[in-house]
């Protein structure tokens, strides 16, 4: 494109500040409570940010369904609607009381990119679709990218028989609630073809400051770490009196502290040989109902969330965890009980999508990093089915799943920038 092209493009995009802002604030009162947001997956929160998102959508003329997995599509039809189209998307629940940016961002810009095209009078060559998902956040149902999944036909067998932690009901009900399709999800139905597909692309704000630290408005992601999860473990030991000896005690909690000691050691290993990995224990605690100040705890539960950017360096970090606890077992006399063990792959970016968009901020004046995502996303269950990905990160100081995500609108309208001249040279 010549530079009054791309000029004309960035005076587009930033003709939708008022249409973005207006939709975070809407989004922001859709949650059930506060502290920040609550928006619960197949739930009042959810669903209220589906019709939001819905109701700008049929007002821009966009064409609007819904899968099995109750997901939204939102799609501004191509020149040619038998060719694979564009998915940008995202999610719209957020964890309890997290922030209004986490997930919802990358809907808003694939609706800022579309609000884009139609105002430049461009009919793109395909379909461009903004996919509103469900449930990414795995906090509730302990399960990694159901609508994702959903729509793909990939969800792993007995996730629609978990239950939602705070309901109790399960996530077939759930769906059921919301319009969706389990029984369909059950037989391995897809809405999205992969091999339809030619691109999905993400903008999501940043989960750690590295942009603040760098001082640049965006980034471009380099990978999603896959995971391995064990959401309900917990060792057994033995319970005893306060003044049991050491000699006989099979304590459970400090075989936990053990666990938690070894784990950073690990971690502190692949750092130095230059390995990126990251290890989580987001519950680590005794039971509060049975033991206190003078009991030697005989239980210990935790969650375990370990990832990284390689299905090798995940394998051999998996080996090494079985060896933590064999020895911890052994020494300590208790026995680990992980529990189900959940997990998701490894999310390739496609190199030649990220080369093009890094291509385009340069040509948009937009200075960007390379950084690679701690956290995990939906691109990576299209990644996992062979779909071309790639993903904007956008500034935010205080990270995500907390209210106090501080994204500025004008750094996101620069991530609007990049991904709507891609669609425009790609698309055009």
């Amino acid at each position: 494109m010549s530079d009054i092209e791309v000029a004309a493009l960035a005076a587009a995009v930033a003709a939708q500040t008022g249409l973005a802002a207006g939709l975070f604030d809407v989004l922001r009162a859709d949650s059930l409570d506060e502290p920040g947001v609550t928006r619960d997956p197949y739930g009042p929160g959810e669903q209220r940010a589906h019709a939001t998102v819905t109701e700008t959508a049929l007002r821009m003329g966009l064409h609007v369904e819904q899968d099995d997995a109750a997901n939204t599509y939102m799609t501004l039809p191509g020149r040619d609607r038998t060719a694979p189209r564009v998915i940008v998307g995202s999610h719209l629940d957020s964890v309890p009381h997290g922030g209004n940016f986490d997930g919802a961002a990358g809907v808003v810009a694939g609706i800022v990119a579309v609000a884009a095209l139609k105002q430049l009078g461009i009919t793109p060559s395909c379909d461009l679709t903004v996919m509103a998902i469900r449930a990414e956040e795995s906090v509730w149902f302990q399960v990694s990218y159901i609508g994702s999944r959903g729509a793909l036909g990939t969800l792993p067998d007995g996730a629609l028989d978990v239950r939602r932690r705070d309901t109790g009901r399960t996530l077939a009900e759930h769906i059921s609630d919301c319009g969706g399709d389990p029984v369909a999800l059950a037989a391995g139905k897809r809405f999205i073809d992969p091999a339809k597909v030619r691109a999905y692309l993400e903008v999501h704000i940043e989960q750690a400051p590295s942009l603040v630290e760098a001082g640049r408005p965006i980034a471009l992601c380099t990978g999603i770490p896959g995971t391995f999860r064990y959401p309900d473990a917990r060792i057994e030991g033995q319970t005893d009196h306060v003044g049991t000896p050491r000699r006989f005690r099979r304590d459970a909690a400090l075989a936990g502290a053990d666990f938690a000691l070894a784990l950073e050691g690990m971690w502190e290993e692949r750092e130095a040989a230059g390995i990126p990995m990251a290890w989580t224990l987001g519950k680590f605690h005794t039971d509060v109902a049975s033991h206190g100040m003078t009991i030697v705890p005989g239980e210990f539960r935790f969650s375990l969330d370990v990832r990284a950017y390689d299905e090798a360096v995940l394998a051999d970090l998996d080996r090494r965890v079985d060896a933590i606890i064999a020895g911890i077992e052994q020494r300590r006399g208790v026995k680990f009980h992980r529990g189900a063990k959940a997990g998701a792959k490894v999310g390739p970016v496609d190199p030649a999508i990220s080369s093009a968009m890094e291509v385009g901020a340069a040509a948009l004046g937009i200075p960007l990093l390379h950084i690679g995502s701690p956290a995990s996303h939906d691109g990576a269950a299209f990644a996992a089915e062979g779909v071309p990905m790639a993903m904007l990160f956008v500034r935010n100081e205080n990270g995500s799943h907390n209210p106090r995500e501080a994204m500025e609108v004008a750094d996101f309208m620069e991530a609007c920038k990049v991904l709507t001249l891609w669609l425009v040279e790609n698309l055009g």
